[in-house]
């Protein structure tokens, strides 16, 4: 169940991505290809995620996720490239894609997290 629910939140994550790369985004260097590839690799790794359960496809997504919350880091704070942004602008797009991304990690990073609580533990 929970990699339908990562598919579902990477796809919504992709969706956020191809639509700031439409309306904008695609003119700022640097920047505006990896919103193009960070779509394109949401939307794959969704899809792949609803037939599969290989540990690669996990892996990828919560790499594409923790890597866009890198990128959204980077951004408000040493730049890329020459672009920098403040806060969560575009609103609420921004807002919208780091809570859909902190998920995919959290939801896939979770049963991890729990078998090493119980070693641990024991």
């Amino acid at each position: 169940m929970t990699r339908y629910i990562c598919a579902v939140l990477l796809a919504a994550a992709g969706f956020v991505h191809a639509d700031l790369y439409l309306h904008g985004y695609r003119a700022i260097p640097l920047v505006g290809p990896a919103f193009l590839l960070q779509a394109s690799g949401s939307f794959a790794i969704a899809v792949l995620l609803l037939v599969s359960n290989v540990l690669i496809l996990r892996l990828a997504a919560a790499g594409l996720a923790a890597g866009a919350l890198a990128g959204f880091v980077m951004s408000r704070t040493v730049g890329i490239g020459t672009f920098v942004e403040r806060g969560f602008d575009p609103a609420p797009q921004a807002l919208i894609s780091v809570l859909l991304e902190v998920a995919v990690v959290v939801l896939l990073a979770a049963p991890w997290l729990v078998g090493r609580l119980r070693t641990v533990r024991a």
